[in-house]
């Protein structure tokens, strides 16, 4: 007799620089999601789908919770996390284990979810013992008692094995959502505009990352190679020159890192032509981020 096979949307919540992505990542076993040491590098809600011969979990990586959006573009990331606290099956919500319970208490008030929660405590790499990890998962377990609540480390895959174990426990049965070979939802186009914005947090500092959008315009696959056009768009003209660089110097710099992230992403040859556009205060512009691809 076949076994029962589970299906579900989890959806992973929490604040900036939790480390929602590099969880989504460590459980996929791939690079899907673009990770980075700055804030808010997720914009978009990003579906990635774990298959096996008994399960298929959709989960959700979702914009870090944002208390108070200071422009349109915030309010758009929090309208996808609004849509991603309505159809969770199960929620799984970061912290950084070294932030205390008061630190974590306006983001659960803010998502009240009304579903299973599996509370992640991350970064347990940076506590000095294994007793100083238990006393902080005991701390939010007392808060949270109907919550599960786990130490993990996304960076170092500490505890990730025992994720999706405690996922399974709350999945329902049914049928998968998605063909079994589905990694995501979104197009390869998708993937390729987030390497590129990946590598502007790579390369810039500062505000510079935060300004940035990027559209891709021309993606056309060729017998020996893919060849792509992508603009990078700026709120201001300093902007575009510090994107540019000396003589080009940055730019160029630029298109050699998101040229081998794509490469790799695509597993095949790239050539990559970069644009930079100035649209000033494009993040509070309801048609520009329609453009850009900021739907809620």
């Amino acid at each position: 007799m076949s076994e029962e096979f589970k299906s579900g949307f989890v959806n992973i919540f929490g604040a900036p620089n939790a480390g929602k992505s590099t969880l989504l990542n460590a459980l996929l076993g791939e690079q899907l999601v673009i990770t980075s040491h700055k804030v808010q590098t997720t914009r978009h809600r990003i579906v990635g789908i774990l298959n096996d011969e008994h399960y298929q979990i959709v989960f959700s990586d979702t914009p870090g919770v944002i208390l108070e959006p200071k422009y349109k573009l915030h309010q758009k990331m929090m309208a996808q996390l609004k849509s991603a606290l309505e159809d969770a099956d199960v929620a799984i919500l970061m912290h950084d284990i070294t932030e205390p319970v008061e630190n974590f208490e306006a983001i659960a008030e803010a998502l009240n979810l009304k579903v299973p929660v599996i509370l992640l405590l991350n970064k347990t790499d940076l506590l000095k013992s294994e007793a100083e990890v238990t006393v902080r998962v005991q701390q939010f377990h007392t808060k949270y008692p109907a919550w599960k609540v786990l130490g993990v480390s996304a960076k170092t895959n500490a505890g990730i094995d025992r994720v999706v174990p405690l996922i399974l426990e709350q999945l329902p049965e049914g049928f998968p959502y998605y063909p079994d070979d589905s990694v995501s939802d979104r197009p390869v186009r998708f993937f390729v505009s987030e390497l590129i914005r990946q590598q502007i947090y790579e390369l810039y500092h500062e505000e510079i990352p935060y300004h940035t959008a990027v559209i891709i315009d021309a993606y056309e696959e060729k017998t020996s190679l893919t060849v792509i056009k992508a603009t990078i768009i700026v709120s201001r003209e300093t902007q575009k020159i510090i994107m540019i660089g000396k003589k080009g110097s940055m730019i160029k710099q630029l298109g050699i890192n998101a040229r081998k992230a794509i490469e790799e992403f695509v597993q095949g040859k790239v050539h990559l032509e970069l644009f930079v556009k100035v649209r000033p205060k494009w993040r509070d512009n309801e048609n520009y981020l329609k453009e850009y691809g900021y739907n809620p």
